[in-house]
């Protein structure tokens, strides 16, 4: 991570400690909130077939972008330790969350089709299924336990979701 504002290049760990900041890789798992949601309300269709509402609402967004609009006190601080990351962890987190926000957008148009419940249900289970380890290895990330080489294919997951 590259200097801000201490001596040594890293932030105060005061600082990082609001928005949940890795003051090791400088992201905050603080992000992974926006896709658990999303996870959260395909789980709720399952049993609330009436919540798919509050499903089609979610939009995807990057990291700065959820900071931004983020009522956090240390977003601004989430953002200028995201852009004093390592670029390989930037790079690997930029790519998961647009794999996460390519099955979740995927399964949104397809969902908003008005399918038949039990469709709807499936489409929303395999969602999860494809969800769960992609947030994960976002986790991994934040955490420094990986060392930023993930490659994206985001088209060829959703392809892989749509046809099961």
């Amino acid at each position: 991570m590259r200097a801000l504002d201490e001596p040594d290049g890293s932030f105060a760990n005061a600082q990082l400690a609001a928005p949940n900041i890795n003051p090791g890789t400088g992201l905050a798992s603080d992000y992974l909130n926006h896709f658990n949601e999303a996870i959260m309300l395909l789980e709720l269709l399952l049993s609330y077939p009436e919540c798919i509402h509050d499903f089609l609402a979610w939009k995807p967004m990057s990291y700065r972008n959820h900071f931004a609009a983020s009522r956090l006190t240390g977003r601004d601080i989430a953002i200028a330790a995201y852009d004093a990351a390592d670029p390989r962890l930037r790079r690997s987190m930029d790519a998961l969350a647009s794999r996460m926000n390519a099955v979740l957008e995927a399964t949104r148009v397809a969902i908003s089709a008005n399918l038949p419940p039990e469709q709807t249900a499936a489409l929303a289970e395999r969602a999860v299924a494809c969800l769960r380890p992609l947030v994960a290895r976002a986790g991994a990330v934040i955490k420094g336990e990986t060392d930023g080489t993930f490659v994206a294919a985001p088209q060829a997951v959703v392809d892989g979701l749509m046809k099961r």
